[in-house]
């Protein structure tokens, strides 16, 4: 069994297929055409070398050392950056501390300390008067013994 092709049918299908093709083809041309004004239109990232932007570059991760030395990753936060910069400076305060009355309150309780040591010595013979200083002798010393020290000093010296 033959078959014959009748050259009219061929040719009607050839110009429906280049038809086809040519609108596919516009469609193509009209649809670049949109994406290209879209593109020009909506904000793209665009890389800005660091020597051209003239500042230094934020929201960066970089190696660096921790308090022992050892290597540590760091990150320069852009949002942190921006609160240094509108942060005011702030002058320091000075602050004096005086520790001149706590001194001379254990100053004097040395010396009392040195007074009861004589009048222990000179009077040996009276054992009562003895004991009485002794015990006042141990009071002197725990107190001198609880106030001088650094943490008493700091805690009654006066700021200024």
């Amino acid at each position: 069994m033959a078959m014959k092709v009748s050259g009219n049918y061929a040719n009607n299908y050839l110009e429906k297929v280049q038809a086809g093709q040519n609108k596919t083809n516009e469609a193509d041309k009209v649809q670049r055409s949109e994406d290209k004004m879209k593109s020009n239109l909506t904000p793209q990232d665009a890389y800005i070398s660091s020597e051209k932007s003239g500042s230094k570059p934020t929201g960066l991760y970089h190696l660096g050392q921790d308090e022992n030395g050892n290597p540590k990753v760091l990150y320069d936060d852009p949002k942190k950056a921006e609160k240094v910069k509108a942060a005011p400076e702030k002058k320091a305060e000075e602050c004096t501390t005086n520790t001149d009355g706590v001194d001379r309150e254990i100053e004097k309780l040395k010396e009392e300390k040195k007074q009861l040591q004589q009048q222990i010595r000179s009077a040996a013979e009276d054992e009562e008067k003895v004991k009485d200083l002794k015990n006042k002798l141990s009071q002197i010393e725990g107190e001198i013994s609880q106030k001088d020290n650094d943490a008493y000093r700091r805690q009654n010296a006066i700021i200024s």
